[in-house]
């Protein structure tokens, strides 16, 4: 095993919070999220996803969901069914 070094984090305290309940529904505490998020950096080399400002038509997306407009309802099964599909 490799050595652990502590670090400090300036977070905002409501999120940081809001993100410790989310870990705790999947079984992990926010030092082993870090732990993850830390290796996929290492292994991606860089963020383990896209970061990129948004298009014009995510944008419209965007704007329309805050002003409710535009949307379908859709059930949670429908969506799961479509992610098998996938």
């Amino acid at each position: 095993m490799t050595a652990k070094t502590q670090t400090s984090l300036r977070l905002d305290a409501d999120k940081l919070t809001e993100a410790k309940v989310i870990l705790q529904h999947l079984g992990l505490n926010f030092s082993e999220a870090v732990n993850i998020f830390t290796s996929l950096i290492v292994a991606k080399q860089g963020l383990p996803f896209d970061v990129a400002l948004p298009n014009d038509k995510t944008l419209v997306t965007m704007r329309d969901v805050r002003m409710r407009k535009n949307l379908e309802p859709v059930a949670l099964i429908d969506l799961q069914n479509e992610l098998r599909r996938q």
